[in-house]
């Protein structure tokens, strides 16, 4: 199968999705969306409520399997995904304690030798002020518990894991690469293709 996979990482709020959406149409590529919205654990893990974590966790985990698995795929389609599943270790260490980490991980491991692997990873980052100016515009409740201390350890929970990835990675600081602007998009579009 001729399947082309770009995959998306960062932080909270860095523009994952708006670079996604804004690529698949540059690129005629179908998007597969994060579905932290259907996730019915996820605000309540956030909110305190630490027995959410291994659920909201496998939900996660389980939601990838089924977006990410190429027997899901056509033949010589593009994908871009506002995710990637190698993001999942990171928010599993953060979150879940040493024996729901152990589950998880296995789980993971499973997982892991079925979906897709991604052909270009794109690594996205903020400083911790952009992160918390954006998630307060956006203003999804559960995201405000988000301290500059918790964007700071993802941030360098991505940055650890970003080395270990098996494919090429883009890496762009959004703090000096305006996505938004055009110049910004075509520039990292021939990167693309360069790296496809």
């Amino acid at each position: 199968m001729s399947i082309i996979l770009i995959s998306i990482i960062g932080p909270p709020a860095v523009g994952k999705t708006t670079l996604a959406e804004a690529l698949a149409a540059e690129l005629q590529a179908r998007i597969i969306y994060e579905d932290y919205a259907g996730n019915p654990f996820l605000a309540d893990f956030f909110l305190g409520q630490a027995e959410f974590a291994l659920p909201a966790q496998l939900y996660f985990l389980f939601s990838r399997l089924g977006q990410l698995n190429p027997d899901g795929m056509t033949d010589g389609e593009s994908l871009i995904s506002d995710y990637g599943f190698c993001q999942d270790a990171v928010y599993a260490a953060s979150n879940l304690s040493n024996d729901d980490l152990d589950v998880y991980r296995r789980l993971a491991g499973a997982v892991g030798e079925i979906v897709k692997p991604p052909d270009l990873l794109i690594h996205l980052d903020g400083s911790e002020d952009i992160l918390l100016e954006r998630i307060a515009r956006r203003g999804r409740r559960y995201e405000k518990v988000f301290s500059a201390d918790f964007l700071a350890r993802m941030r360098e929970a991505y940055r650890e894991i970003v080395p270990a990835v098996d494919c090429p990675v883009i890496n762009i600081d959004v703090g000096e690469v305006d996505l938004r602007q055009e110049s910004s998009r075509v520039q990292l579009l021939s990167d693309i293709r360069e790296h496809l």
